[in-house]
């Protein structure tokens, strides 16, 4: 015969709930980069623009329609 092996609950945390137990993350997940130091001032501009619609927006992720709508605000067209 097979035995089974039985689990406490304790050995399981499910931090999707929250709670008050919960510390908030330190530091904000990036959809790209933490920091734009190393890049270009055109593309500098381009991520601010794009933090900026975030934050506006209390996006963390956006869709390539949001950032397309980002792109032709700063003046870029086809």
């Amino acid at each position: 015969m097979s035995q089974i092996i039985h689990e406490t609950d304790a050995t399981f945390v499910d931090r999707r709930e929250g709670g008050p137990s919960q510390v908030p993350p330190s530091c904000e997940r990036r959809q790209f980069a933490n920091s734009h130091d190393e890049l270009s001032p055109d593309a500098k501009e381009l991520a601010q623009a794009i933090d900026g619609y975030k934050l506006r927006h209390r996006r963390r992720f956006i869709t390539f329609e949001e950032m397309l709508s980002v792109i032709v605000s700063l003046g870029y067209h086809k």
